[in-house]
Parts: structure tokens; C-alpha cells; sequence
């Protein structure tokens, strides 16, 4: 790793270039409207007309490869969660040290089986729920079901608020009104729907509508678009030209999932002000510049950009920092990972997030050749925090599902989702349109 002083050196390049985005905020961004659904006609998708074929295999592979990828991501960075939330923050120079979470070693972490958190467990009951309902689409009655009978430990902030609101017989989106929800601009949406863009391959209209409901379940205004940043991310992975540089094609589809973000939005603030600072760096190993320009930007001198900054769960920050990790990652999973556990804030949770994203890109081949030592297991433990779902491997007292059979059934939607977006479904694959 290169050195501390050599990273203060590269910092005033890229804090220079940040210096006209720095006094383009003269507002806390994303308050005109507050329903999301009042400005579906504001996200207009200008993305190039193409036809896109996917084997079926082949992405099956790649979606147990995210949720490997997000396993491995989501408890590496919980090492870190909530550890450095302001100054002095971490740096590449700390990985491999007992600086963690109760001493805690940062380092990569594998478990077999993996056990479910509140990156993984709440998709995994919006998943469930769409299986038994053979739809991509929820309701707001199906969604209120499925979480008054499958989610009611291990969670936090906004979510914890709209499940106490579906106790008193609110229904989403009601569950996310500011009025009722003061914590609807945390970061809980953007940690929880990324799968509605995986099951949507190269249809990122199609994935912001069935992923519409449950973004709106607990979010709103800018965690909402943060939101659908993510998701638009997830359904272009299958967009990636596997012959050009992937750190090309991560700009490409940033560029093109932020297209559909309202320039009013302080989501749209965040996208642009991360990758100009990552465009603008001479140096990409140099990280941590770009992560303390995010602290002035975002925290310390957020008024005076027209912002506000909600504490270290909130959507923005740790937005920054999951773009961050994917910008400067460049495609590369492991220092995706480092990168984001070492960024600071809620660190789990863009950690997972973009770990996910990279694993659906680039697949198992590139996880066991980033971890050649590891066994990476495919077994996973969801009755660690959802007990109430089935039990698919009674024989296995340790586990309850596993990845492989967890991409067959979202296979099986991706079928319903190709069929709604004018696609063609053969035996072997998909044709996109």
C-alpha cells in the first residue's frame, strides 16, 4: 500500500477539482414532492436502444455470486459499522489491524454457513413473498403481511418505524410519510431492494416500477432516489461489455443510473460531486481524499452547502461512501470490499451493497480467483434473524437455504419480469429488448 503522506499530497488535486461543485448547493436537495410516484415522469431513462441476450444459466450463477458477494461484503464491513464516524477516519493503512468493533481484526470474513443481517434478510422475505405470489409486483396489504409475520427483530431506525406503523394498521407507502416516519431519509431502502434491479436484467424502467412499493415502505425524497440509484445499478450489471475495462463500463453505468436521479435531488448531488472527485483524482489508489472531502461536503460543513446532516445512518454519507468503494474499487471485489469497510459511517451497508453489485458483474470465477484459499459457502442461515420463514433444508441443522436454489426462484421471476418488459423467454435464456 502506498503511504499516508503520499495520498495528503494527491488531495489538493482532487479537492481543486471539487471546487465548483462545492458552492452548487444552496439547498437541502429533493424536497420538491414528496411522493416518489409524483415524479415518475421527471425520470426519463435516455439509455441507448439495444438487445441484450443472457444465458440462464449463466446468470443463475451470477446471482448466487451476488449473494456470496454481499454475505462476504456485508460482514467484513460490519467489523467497522459505526466504529469512525468522524475524524480521524480509517485508511488503507489500518487494514489487518485490531481497530474494529471490539477490537476486532478488519479483515475479510468468511462463515459457513453465512448468516442473514439487515442487508440480506429483508430481501430474502421480498423474495419469498413474490415466490409464493408467482409476481414482481407487491401490494401494499402483501407487503404488510409479509413483514408483521416475517420482520419484526433485528431492525433499526426507518425500518423499525414502519413496522411499528403496520402494527397499527398503516400500509406502505403511508409507512414512509415524514409525518408519521421522521426517519424516512435514513439510509434502510437503499439496503433492502437491490434485488428488484437484479430480477429486471438490462430493464431499469421496469426495476424502479416493481421496486417502487418497497422503496417507498420505508423512504422518501432523496433516500428514495438513493434508493433507486441502487436498483438502476443492479439492472444494468447485465448491461457490463465483458471485453471492455470494467472500470469503463462501472463510469458508464453510474452515468447512466444517474440520469434517472432529479437533479434537484441531494442524491443527485452525491452521485455528481463522488465520481468528478473520482474522474478528477490522479491517483485511484488515493481513496481517502475523496472520503474526507465527502465529511466536509456531508457532515461537517453541511449547512453551508444547503444541507443537513442526519448522523452517521443517514442516506447520503454512506451513499458517498458506497459509490466511493464501487468507483475506486474499479470493478475489483476485494478492494470494492476494503475500500467500503474502511470508509467510515454505516459501513456495513454500502460495503454489502456494492460487493453484491461487483459478485453480479464479474461472477464466481472472479470471487474464488480474488479468494483462492477460501471455500466460499453456499449455505445460508436466514432463521438468524427471520425464524418464521420455511425451512428448505430440514436435514441441515445450520442452515436453512442455500444461494443456489435461492437464484433458481429469482430465475423464475426474472422469467415473469423479461415476459412484462416485451422480452423473450426460451429454455436456454433471455432476449431483452
Amino acid at each position: 500500500m502506498h503511504s499516508l503522506r503520499t495520498r495528503r499530497v494527491g488531495a489538493f488535486l482532487v479537492l481543486s477539482a471539487l471546487a465548483g461543485l462545492a458552492s452548487c448547493g444552496s439547498r437541502e436537495r429533493g424536497r420538491a414532492g414528496a411522493d416518489i410516484a409524483e415524479r415518475r415522469e421527471s425520470l426519463a431513462a435516455p439509455a441507448a436502444a439495444r438487445s441484450i441476450h443472457l444465458d440462464r444459466a449463466a446468470y443463475a450463477e451470477r446471482l448466487r455470486a451476488m449473494w456470496i458477494g454481499e454475505c462476504l461484503a456485508n460482514w467484513t464491513g460490519l467489523r467497522t459499522e459505526g466504529v469512525r464516524i468522524t475524524r480521524p477516519f480509517f485508511t488503507d493503512d489500518d487494514w489487518g489491524k485490531p481497530l474494529g468493533r471490539d477490537g476486532a481484526r478488519i479483515d475479510f470474513v468468511f462463515l459457513d454457513p453465512w448468516q442473514a443481517d439487515d442487508d440480506t434478510d429483508i430481501e430474502y422475505v421480498y423474495l419469498h413473498l413474490m415466490t409464493e405470489a408467482r409476481s414482481v409486483h407487491l401490494s401494499p396489504a402483501q407487503i404488510r403481511d409479509g413483514w408483521r409475520a416475517h420482520v419484526n427483530d433485528f431492525i433499526w431506525v426507518s425500518n423499525r418505524r414502519a413496522r411499528d406503523l403496520m402494527e397499527r394498521g398503516v400500509v406502505p407507502p403511508e409507512t414512509s410519510d415524514p409525518a408519521r416516519n421522521p426517519d424516512a431519509l435514513q439510509i434502510d431502502a437503499q439496503l433492502t431492494t437491490e434485488l428488484f434491479g437484479a430480477l429486471a436484467p438490462g430493464m431499469p424502467d421496469l426495476a424502479l416500477r416493481i421496486a417502487d412499493l418497497p422503496i417507498r415502505t420505508t423512504a422518501r425524497d432523496h433516500a428514495a432516489h438513493a434508493a433507486q440509484f441502487h436498483v438502476l445499478l443492479f439492472s444494468l450489471a447485465a448491461t457490463v461489455d465483458p471485453d471492455k475495462p470494467r472500470r469503463e463500463e462501472i463510469v458508464r453505468m453510474v452515468r447512466e443510473a444517474r440520469q434517472y436521479i432529479p437533479d434537484t435531488s441531494k442524491t443527485a448531488d452525491v452521485i455528481d460531486f463522488v465520481l468528478s472527485a473520482y474522474l478528477a483524482a490522479n491517483d485511484k489508489r488515493d481513496w481517502e481524499s475523496t472520503r474526507d472531502a465527502i465529511a466536509r461536503r456531508y457532515q461537517d460543513e453541511a449547512l453551508l452547502h444547503g444541507f443537513v446532516y442526519r448522523g452517521f445512518t443517514e442516506s447520503a454519507i454512506n451513499l458517498a461512501t458506497g459509490l466511493l468503494a464501487l468507483l475506486f474499487g474499479e470493478g475489483n471485489f476485494a478492494r470494492t470490499v476494503q475500500i467500503g469497510t474502511l470508509s467510515g459511517w454505516d459501513s456495513d451497508n454500502g460495503t454489502a451493497t456494492m460487493g453484491a453489485l461487483v459478485a453480479l458483474i464479474g461472477g464466481l470465477p472472479e470471487l474464488r480467483a480474488a479468494f483462492p484459499d477460501e471455500r466460499l459457502s453456499d449455505r445460508y442461515r436466514i432463521y438468524r434473524t427471520r425464524p418464521t420463514l420455511p425451512d428448505r433444508l430440514p436435514d441441515d441443522p445450520d442452515a436453512e437455504d442455500t444461494f443456489t436454489d435461492i437464484a433458481r426462484r429469482m430465475v423464475v421471476l426474472v422469467d415473469l419480469a423479461v415476459k412484462e418488459g416485451g422480452g423473450e423467454v426460451t429454455p436456454t435464456g433471455w432476449k431483452i429488448p
